[in-house]
């Protein structure tokens, strides 16, 4: 079945955050998100979940345990299991960026 935000589940998240889960399985997530201007997602790691976030609009800013990133369009990053991290919208217009995790980061998040 094709995917996309069009027919994905959708939920919010944060400060008015959107996501839409594009793949939902135990051993692998992907998930599309939009962040607002002047919004960040609380700062938190996982103990068994690697993930790699990759920016499809906009200019996304991401705190790597305490080392901050910024990452253009068709830029993403990696981040290791048990990493502190935070993804930030610094800008005056929304991001979007996929998520993927492996395995799924449900009930694998720890505030850090």
């Amino acid at each position: 079945m094709k995917m996309s935000k069009s027919n994905a589940e959708h939920y919010i998240w944060g400060d008015q955050c959107d996501g839409w889960h594009l793949l939902k399985r135990q051993d692998l997530s992907i998930i599309h998100e939009k962040m607002p201007p002047h919004t960040a997602e609380a700062r938190h790691y996982h103990e068994q979940s690697q993930q790699f976030f990759f920016v499809l609009e906009g200019t996304a800013a991401i705190e790597i345990a305490g080392e901050t990133f910024e990452l253009e369009v068709h830029e993403g990053i990696h981040v290791p299991p048990h990493t502190p991290h935070q993804m930030f919208n610094k800008s005056s217009s929304d991001i979007q960026f996929l998520v993927i995790s492996e395995p799924t980061t449900r009930g694998d998040r720890s505030p850090a």
